[in-house]
């Protein structure tokens, strides 16, 4: 038996001692994870802590399917509740900028190779991005989720998640050529 299956099986049985573990295993993980979508200390803890009350009330639906499924689980639990926040945020009541995909999009160098920036200044960059970019390019390229499981996450069309990420990237694109300029 692993020790997340162990950890799962303890905690359904509401044992303490196991969800603190599970808390000091995965808090400082998931806490970088809200933080890269609300940039916000303060409410980036507070999802947190809404993220793990989701995973202990529903513990006892989780299945194992072998090492890191927990830890898949989890993340999707934690994305719930990010973009429930995000959903519900009145100051960012725009989530998912206007789908133009219609409209050609040229080249654009790939910003996940940026050889010589740092990666505070990288993930800086990525917080200036407007909120649907970054929501779309997190979910994508830091999470690893297919345009599908983001689709479903922010209810919108594949399409729009594809579209959304290329705009992302071109704009990060952009915002990395700047800094070199500026810093190299």
């Amino acid at each position: 038996m692993s020790q997340e299956e162990y950890i799962v099986g303890q905690c359904r049985k509401g044992n303490r001692d196991a969800q603190k573990l599970l808390y000091e295993t995965y808090a400082g993980w998931l806490l970088g994870v809200c933080l890269r979508y609300v940039g916000q200390r303060s409410t980036a803890e507070d999802l947190l802590h809404d993220g793990f009350v989701q995973i202990l009330t529903n513990i006892d639906h989780f299945q194992w399917r072998g090492e890191g499924s927990l830890k898949s689980w989890m993340l999707k639990l934690q994305h719930s509740v990010i973009m429930k926040h995000i959903r519900n945020d009145a100051r960012q009541s725009i989530l998912i900028l206007a789908d133009d995909s219609s409209q050609p999009l040229e080249e654009i160098p790939n910003p996940e190779n940026v050889g010589g920036i740092p990666g505070k200044i990288l993930m800086q960059l990525i917080g200036e991005l407007p909120i649907g970019y970054r929501t779309v390019f997190n979910m994508h390229v830091i999470d690893g989720l297919s345009h599908r499981d983001i689709a479903e996450t922010l209810g919108i069309k594949e399409k729009s998640s594809a579209s959304q990420l290329m705009r992302a990237r071109r704009m990060l694109a952009i915002k990395i050529n700047a800094w070199r300029k500026e810093n190299l």
